[in-house]
Parts: structure tokens; C-alpha cells; sequence
């Protein structure tokens, strides 16, 4: 049986030494190998590609989403392991399509990929979530729902993350939204004096119960009589 070693990212595939690149075009250059094995794996499902800055982009039919994902998680000559985030896009362009982006990592390649699935304005604001893929999309699916009203299906508890619960005035980053909000300040003020976040949350939700007597003091007072803590 051979020893235990080590391993570190990219150590079993480069022997030089990683450097910053210099003097890179707007758009052009030499694509992430990534992308043409993606067009050879899912040619149906890629709808172009693109290079800018020396980051390449694959367009991909927002229906394969999950399934071309999987791939680039999953196979052995792509491990895009570490997802960095998900987010979306909306142009000024009411006619350009609204894309929700997510940014991988493959950590042993020493690769970035940014993929883009484009939904036509008019249609339902909707895709696969990758949660079942990386688990650190959950938050960043929520702050992409909360922010722009993207519907991940599939996603175990898809609710706002950074406005309260029952905010009514839209999503913040969408071109529609007013600067100033939709709703007056004092309307706006009211409506975030009324909300009670605590109470969303219960002890069993927050694991208290298990650690009740390694609560600060003050803290388990405050449970002993009732009161809920936040999250």
C-alpha cells in the first residue's frame, strides 16, 4: 500500500509555476479548454462562446443548465470543483435577455469558467438550481432570487435573504426598480419597523436547544422566558 502524500491544487498537472498574465485584448485569445470539450460533450446545449479579457464565457441553453453543470462538477477532466458565485444580468436593452451567470472554479486545472444562460424577456424567470451540485448555492441562489426574482427550481428554501419576508416592493436590481424605491420613506420605514425577523427563527432551527447551557447568561434568560434570538 502506498503512503499517504499530499496532495496541493494543480501540483499533479503543471510543473511551472502560475503567473499573472500581461497585456490581454478586450475580446480574442486562446479560449479555457473547458469550452471545447463542452461543445463536443453538448453541442445542442452551447450556443456560443466568448473570450474577454482572457476569461472565457459559454453561453448554454438555460434547459441543460443543471445537466452541463453536473458535467463540469462531476468528469474527470474538468473537476470545477469550487463555485464562486451565481448571479444575474439585466441590460438597459429592454429586448436583451436576462442571464443568470455562474462563475466555477476547477481548483486541480487551474481553470475558470464563467458560464451564462440567457431568458428571453416575456418568459417566466426560472431555472434549475445547482444546490444538489454545490451546496454553496444556496445562499447565492437566494441573494440572485431576492435581488432579481429568479426562480431556482428545486431549490430547498428559496425565500429572501437580504430584504425581509414579505417586502412587496420587487426586486432591487432590476432595471424597473425606482431608485427611490416604489413606496414613500415613511412607507417604506413603517413597513420595516413592522416586521419581527426574530420570530421567524425557532430554537430547533438555530440548534440552541442542543447548547442551551453553553448559552451566555443573559441570552438564556431570555429564552426561559420566551424570547426567540435571531438568526
Amino acid at each position: 500500500m502506498s503512503p499517504f502524500q499530499v496532495v496541493t491544487a494543480g501540483s499533479q498537472r503543471f510543473s511551472e509555476q502560475p503567473v499573472s498574465p500581461h497585456n490581454v485584448s478586450h475580446r480574442g485569445g486562446e479560449a479555457n479548454a473547458s469550452a471545447q470539450a463542452l461543445k463536443d460533450k453538448f453541442a445542442a446545449a452551447v450556443k456560443r462562446v466568448e473570450v474577454i479579457w482572457g476569461e472565457t464565457v459559454v453561453f448554454i441553453d438555460p434547459a441543460s443548465a443543471s445537466t452541463v453543470i453536473r458535467w463540469l462538477h462531476d468528469d474527470p477532466s474538468q473537476q470545477y470543483d469550487y463555485l464562486s458565485d451565481v448571479t444575474a444580468v439585466e441590460y438597459r436593452d429592454a429586448e436583451m435577455p436576462i442571464e443568470v451567470v455562474w462563475h466555477l472554479r476547477s481548483l486541480p486545472y487551474r481553470r475558470f469558467l464563467r458560464v451564462k444562460a440567457q431568458i428571453p424577456k416575456g418568459q417566466p424567470l426560472e431555472i434549475d438550481s445547482v444546490y444538489d451540485i454545490y451546496r454553496g448555492a444556496d445562499w447565492l441562489e437566494r441573494e440572485c432570487y431576492d435581488m432579481f426574482g429568479i426562480r431556482f427550481k428545486g431549490h430547498p428554501d428559496l425565500r429572501r435573504i437580504l430584504m425581509w419576508e414579505s417586502y412587496k416592493e420587487g426586486f432591487p436590481l432590476r432595471k424597473d426598480f425606482p431608485l427611490r424605491g416604489r413606496f414613500s420613506r415613511s412607507e417604506q420605514l413603517r413597513q420595516a419597523l413592522a416586521q419581527n425577523p426574530e420570530a421567524r427563527y425557532s430554537m430547533e432551527e438555530l440548534s440552541i436547544a442542543n447548547a442551551f447551557e453553553d448559552l451566555p447568561e443573559d441570552m438564556r434568560k431570555r429564552l426561559d422566558k420566551g424570547v426567540r434570538t435571531g438568526e
